[in-house]
């Protein structure tokens, strides 16, 4: 089990620079979908060449792993001086 927590703090942390560069794209743009699925075939690779198995325990926290990270690289794009988010402008 100790191995699982390593793997998904390498999850993590590999999924911070992507999601730095998700946030910053169109939302279902090209890019967009890059920066999700990029580092999707790494995991399954390792996954494999770990032998970590697919269970439904290391699915769901390899799985949250995966959205923190993300999330984090989003939250450290924002949080840069001098970055805002731009707001959609009101369809009405």
């Amino acid at each position: 089990m100790n191995q699982i927590f390593i793997f998904a703090l390498f999850i993590y942390i590999l999924n911070i620079p992507f999601g730095y560069w998700r946030a910053g794209t169109r939302r279902f743009s090209r890019d967009w979908y890059l920066a999700i699925h990029i580092p999707v075939p790494v995991i399954v690779f390792l996954r494999i060449y770990y032998d970590l198995g697919w269970g439904w325990q290391s699915y769901a926290m390899l799985v949250t792993a995966f959205f923190l990270g993300q999330l984090t690289g989003k939250i450290l794009r924002y949080a840069k001086p001098g970055t805002r988010r731009e707001k959609k402008p009101d369809p009405s």
